[in-house]
C-alpha cells in the first residue's frame, strides 16, 4: 500500500517540522515563527495540555517568554517568589537555607522568579504559535532521510515532508533513535510523586510565595503555590522499592506518599494529608548524548537532555534550547546542516553540566543525619545561592546563539 505523503507548505525558506507539542517544541515553534521562519509543529494528543502540575520558571526561562510577546498573560496566573531554595530540616523544620529573591532577583539577572502550573506557561507559548501551525493527533513513528527532504510517518499510514526535523518528543522520543543510540536508561533507585492541595485546605506556611525543600534521609519534599495561589504544588522523592513505572499519568496513594514521610515535621504531614490523589512516576537516569543531531534532524529538551528535576530546570533548558535552535536556523537558512550543528555546539556543553548537576542532588539532599549531613547543612547556612546561580539565571540563549556566528 502506498503511504500517503505531503510536502509541508513551501514558502521560500527551509519547511521546519517540530515533533512534540509540549514546552520545548512550542517555544521552538514559537521562536521560529518570530524569526519569519516556515514551521509546523506535530502533536499526538488530540488536543494541547501539559501532564503535571508545578513547575519553577526561573529569570532565564522568563526573559526568553517576555520575547514572545505573551509574558502578561502567563504572569496574571503566576506566583512571583519571594523566597526560593529554602531547605528545612526534616524533623523540625528548621531553616537551613534561604534564597531572597525579592528585588534582588530582578536587580541582578533583570527578571523575577516564579512558580506557576505548567498549563499555564504552555498556554502563554502556544499563544505565539498560530493555530493553523499545529497538527493535533499526528503521532510520529519513524524518520527517514531520502532525496527530497526528511521524511516523517505517523501512526495513521500518512507521512510528510520536511527539510528540517526538530525532536521534541520527550524522554520516549522517536527521533532519537534516528540519531543516536544511546546508553540504556539505569534505574535511580527512586521515584517522585506530585499532588496538588487546593490552597483553602493547605496550611498556612505552604501557601507563601516560597519554594519550600524539606530534606532527610532519603527523601525530600517541594513545595510552592501555583495558579495565582489557588493550589500548592507538590513533588516530593523516595526510595521506589520495586516501582519501576516511568509514565507520567501512573498514580499512588495519600496513604503511601504520608508512610513514606512518616516522623518528619508535622506541618508536613498535615500538607500531605490534605492532598488529592497523588500522581507516582519512577525516575530513570540517562547519560548525557554525545550529539543531538545528524544532517538535518536534532533534538531539544527531554529528546536531548532529560534530568532529574532537583535543580527545577528541565522547562528553562527545553525554552533555551528552542529559542537557540531558531535564532540558528534563522541565522543560516541556506545551510540547515550547519545551522543545527552550531546549535548543538551552543547548547550540549550547558544542558550537560545542568545534567550533572541535577543529579549530584540526590546525594546531597538525602543524606542520612551525621557528620556528612551537618557539613551540608553548615554549607548551605553560608552560601549566597542567588549569586552563585549567576552562570544559570544570567544566561541568553538567543544571545550565545548570535555570538555563535559572529
Amino acid at each position: 500500500m502506498t503511504t500517503p505523503t505531503s510536502d509541508l507548505q513551501s514558502t521560500g525558506t527551509p519547511r521546519i517540522a517540530v515533533v512534540g507539542g509540549g514546552i520545548g517544541g512550542l517555544a521552538a515553534a514559537a521562536f521560529l515563527h518570530r524569526a519569519g521562519m516556515n514551521v509546523t509543529v506535530f502533536e499526538q494528543a488530540p488536543q494541547l495540555g501539559e501532564v503535571g502540575a508545578g513547575l519553577v520558571v526561573s529569570p532565564n526561562a522568563v526573559r526568553m517568554i517576555r520575547r514572545l510577546g505573551h509574558l502578561d498573560a502567563f504572569l496574571d496566573k503566576a506566583v512571583p517568589l519571594e523566597v526560593g531554595w529554602e531547605f528545612r530540616r526534616w524533623q523540625n523544620g528548621e531553616v537551613l537555607s534561604a534564597e531572597q529573591l525579592t528585588d534582588s532577583c530582578e536587580a541582578l539577572y533583570g527578571e523575577r522568579s516564579y512558580v506557576a502550573h505548567r498549563a499555564d506557561l504552555l498556554e502563554a507559548i502556544r499563544a505565539a504559535v498560530p493555530t493553523d501551525r499545529i497538527r493535533l493527533g499526528a503521532r510520529c513513528t519513524g524518520v527517514d532521510t531520502q532525496d527530497d527532504g526528511v521524511r516523517l510517518h505517523f501512526g495513521d499510514g500518512s507521512a510528510v515532508v520536511a527539510d528540517v526535523v526538530i525532536g521534541a518528543d520527550g524522554v520516549h522520543s522517536v527521533i532519537r533513535g534516528s540519531i543516536a543510540t544511546p546508553a540504556p536508561a539505569e534505574y535511580s533507585g527512586m521515584c517522585a510523586f506530585r499532588a496538588i492541595v487546593p490552597a483553602e485546605v493547605a496550611p498556612a506556611f505552604a501557601r507563601r510565595p516560597v519554594q519550600t525543600l524539606w530534606i532527610g534521609p532519603d527523601h525530600h519534599l517541594v513545595h510552592y503555590p501555583i495558579s495565582g495561589g489557588e493550589s500548592v504544588n507538590i513533588v516530593a522523592f523516595a526510595p521506589a522499592g520495586d516501582f519501576t513505572d516511568e509514565s507520567w499519568s501512573a498514580t499512588g496513594t495519600v496513604e503511601e506518599l504520608l508512610a513514606e514521610f512518616a516522623g518528619w515535621d508535622t506541618r508536613l504531614t498535615d500538607l500531605i494529608k490534605a492532598a488529592g490523589t497523588p500522581g507516582r512516576w519512577a525516575l530513570l537516569d540517562r547519560a548525557p548524548l554525545e550529539r543531538w543531531s545528524r544532517g538535518r534532524v536534532t533534538l531539544l529538551g527531554d529528546a536531548a537532555h532529560p534530568m532529574f528535576p532537583f535543580f527545577a530546570q528541565g522547562a528553562a533548558q527545553a525554552i533555551e534550547d528552542g529559542a537557540a535552535v531558531a535564532q540558528c536556523l534563522a541565522a543560516d537558512p541556506g545551510n540547515p546542516e550547519r545551522a543545527l550543528r552550531t546549535y548543538e555546539q551552543v547548547r550540549l556543553p550547558r544542558t550537560t553540566k545542568v545534567q550533572q548537576l541535577s543529579r549530584g542532588r540526590k546525594e546531597i539532599n538525602h543524606l542520612p543525619d551525621g557528620p556528612e549531613q551537618i557539613s551540608r547543612d553548615a554549607e548551605l547556612a553560608e552560601g549566597d545561592p542567588l549569586v552563585q546561580s549567576g552562570w544559570l539565571y544570567g544566561y541568553d540563549a538567543e544571545l550565545a546563539a548570535k555570538e555563535a556566528y559572529v
